[in-house]
């Protein structure tokens, strides 16, 4: 058992002893690091001390008087922890630091001056630890407590070490005390437990910022001497069961614990060889015990930055170029799944794919959907059973450089595959770089979603604005083919009058320039400006009116309009044309249809009014404005109401309609003096 004891101790101080080199090769100069070195030191010094305690002889007082000093550094670092203390003069100021001290100091020279001094006093020292423990331990757990959770990630190892052995300390001397002295079956067990709590301290000074150990150690030879822990420890549990058996085994122990240690280490062999087993202790180290292999938030922001130098015309390119760089490789594709199945190369980088060199990505579509990994090709050569149930020709995609699959979701279905080859001298791809790729890929398929999205936004706009403008084209020709078709209606009664071929004649030209107009829009794919000059307002309704009047009921007219206004002449009088029709279409003929012009305040103010069937206040909400909304059948378009409302707000100024069924529509015409 003394072997054993002094074994754990050993271990401990060997372990404290690296921890204190990090420490010091880190040069942290705050408090915390300063108390972590301390508390460090003396749990080394109580853990080398205990350990030769047995052979040298000395008295273990001199442990337990470390031990005494020791409990006092960790509960100082706690309470700096809890109370944001960086500075040895606030140290020793804060008042919970002046009450602990206070105490622990009054308590140590109390009890240690009676144990030293008064016989049979040891007890009154067994006390001191359990009291001393039990603080540390309520400190521990009111900083835990308090803590948030982000907080939390950081110091849980450090609770759970320290509570652990304080825990174990705690029952140790509540022992000590009641029987008047130490049980040394939990005395040499007490190294092994301070020793496994160290592994937990260094997490925790990892994560906590201010007791950072910046120090760089080789991952490799982190992981090697990780290994070799792992065996020494398992051996170290393989020759305690050896001994066990061979104590209880009688005649047959030493055949059965010399076969039980050569079976054990054919186990240990056997697992130490296994490349999955290898692989996951390397990442559990990396994780755990090393700053990241990426800056996610540089490589987050790289990755931002070349999304907005990208072309938006070519973000195919863009995004290929991206996953690209995120492993400085020179070779890459993007693939993507079309709605027949298969699957077309979008963008290639310096790679030369055919299209039957993709058809093996049917089984790889299957297996990603069904695991979302990236496929590391490589690895599934070298690597038995890397991917379960993937299927693939590693050979084929060596041969077409093809040795990174990753891919690309959206709507948590498959849309494509980026596709890379990899430089020689390059290793398989570890879990950062996974994490990293997958994030990345991630990002850039709601990249290529939105400009997929944009894409065809622009498509159905052009498409929508096309036929708009068709539209209104087709109301112009209407306007014209019913100026044509009321000069044919006339012509038998008037062909003889020369103020109706007059008057032909004038919308024959008036005709002909509109047509003109259209022509010139079709030719240019869009609507022609607006054409704004000084009008005789009045002359111009005037006119709109004479060329309703040649059908029933009759419009009348008053107007009160003395100065010209400058204003697109040719859209205006189209506005008005169509608004009187439509107040004479909805009237009976021996009804009435009035327009009433004047100016008030510099605005024109214009008002159509009949007394025809009239709309519901419901039509004149939802339908009367809706382009291409009718009422009309065949006959109508549905657009010149909302062209009248378009012309008349694109002016500044407002067009209110009041309506009534069954007893007429009065509409309001207001337009400011700035646009005429």
């Amino acid at each position: 058992m003394e072997v054993i004891g002094t074994s754990g101790y050993f271990l401990a101080a060997c372990a404290y002893a690296v921890f204190i080199l990090l420490l010091l090769a880190a040069r942290n100069k705050t408090l915390a690091g300063g108390l972590v070195l301390l508390a460090s030191l003396l749990m080394f010094s109580s853990s080398l001390s205990a350990a030769l305690q047995p052979k040298q002889g000395f008295s273990l007082l001199i442990v337990m008087a470390i031990e005494t000093v020791k409990l006092a550094v960790w509960s100082l670092l706690i309470i700096c922890t809890q109370a944001n203390i960086t500075s040895l003069k606030a140290l020793v100021t804060h008042p919970k630091v002046k009450q602990y001290l206070q105490i622990w100091s009054g308590l140590s020279v109390l009890c240690w001056g009676a144990a030293l001094f008064i016989p049979d006093s040891v007890k009154l020292l067994f006390s001191l630890f359990l009291l001393l423990n039990l603080w540390l331990l309520v400190l521990l757990e009111q900083l835990y407590r308090n803590a948030d959770v982000k907080v939390k990630w950081a110091i849980w190892s450090l609770v759970i070490a320290l509570g652990m052995a304080t825990v174990f300390d705690f029952v140790l001397f509540a022992q000590a005390a009641m029987v008047n002295q130490l049980d040394f079956s939990y005395w040499y067990a007490r190294g092994f437990i301070v020793a496994i709590g160290m592994p937990l301290i260094l997490i925790s000074t990892r994560r906590i910022k201010d007791w950072s150990v910046d120090v760089f150690v080789s991952r490799e030879m982190v992981f090697y001497s990780s290994m070799l822990l792992i065996s020494g420890l398992y051996l170290l549990l393989l020759a305690i069961a050896g001994y066990v058996i061979n104590y209880f085994g009688g005649a047959w122990g030493d055949i059965i614990s010399v076969a039980f240690i050569i079976l054990g280490g054919s186990v240990l062999a056997a697992l130490l060889i296994t490349e999955r087993l290898r692989r996951e202790v390397k990442v559990f180290i990396t994780k755990h015990f090393f700053a990241n292999k990426y800056d996610y938030r540089v490589e987050w922001f790289k990755s931002i930055e070349q999304l907005e130098i990208g072309k938006s015309d070519d973000y195919y390119h863009t995004a290929t170029h991206i996953i690209c760089s995120s492993l400085n490789i020179e070779q890459g594709a993007l693939i993507k799944k079309m709605p027949s199945g298969q699957y077309q190369s979008i963008y290639q980088e310096n790679l030369n794919l055919e299209q039957s060199d993709l058809n093996f990505l049917g089984t790889v579509d299957e297996f990603c959907q069904l695991h979302g990994w990236i496929i590391d090709i490589r690895e599934f050569a070298m690597v038995e059973d890397s991917y379960p149930g993937l299927s693939v020709d590693a050979q084929l995609c060596g041969q077409k450089n093809i040795d990174i699959i990753i891919p690309i979701f959206m709507n948590k279905s498959v849309y494509g595959f980026f596709l890379l080859a990899m430089p020689a001298e390059q290793g398989l791809l570890n879990w950062e770089d996974r994490d990293l790729l997958f994030s990345i890929s991630k990002q850039l398929s709601n990249y290529l979603s939105l400009n997929e999205a944009n894409e065809s936004l622009a498509e159905s706009k052009q498409f929508d604005a096309f036929n708009r403008m068709s539209a209104f084209l087709v109301h112009d020709l209407k306007n014209i083919q019913a100026q044509l078709s009321l000069i044919s209606s006339n012509a038998k009664r008037h062909r003889d009058n020369p103020a109706f071929v007059d008057d032909v004649f004038e919308t024959i030209e008036a005709a002909t320039g509109r047509l003109d107009k259209v022509l010139t829009q079709l030719r240019n794919k869009q609507v022609v400006e607006s054409n704004k000059k000084s009008t005789d307002v009045q002359a111009l309704i005037m006119a709109v009116v004479e060329q309703r009047n040649v059908q029933m009921p009759q419009v009348s007219a008053q107007l009160s309009l003395e100065s010209n206004m400058v204003i697109d002449e040719e859209t205006f009088s189209s506005v008005l044309n169509h608004l009187l029709q439509n107040a004479q279409e909805a009237t009976n003929d021996n009804d009435w249809v009035k327009i009433i012009a004047e100016i008030k305040q510099d605005n024109l103010h214009i008002a159509i009014i009949d007394n025809g069937c009239g709309m519901s206040a419901d039509f004149i909400a939802n339908r009367l404005f809706k382009p291409f909304d009718t009422t009309k059948g065949n006959a109508g378009m549905g657009i010149g109401v909302y062209e009248a409302k378009q012309f008349i707000e694109g002016t500044g100024g407002t067009m209110q309609v009041t309506s009534s069924e069954n007893e007429g529509s009065h509409f309001t015409i207001v337009i400011p003096n700035k646009a005429l």
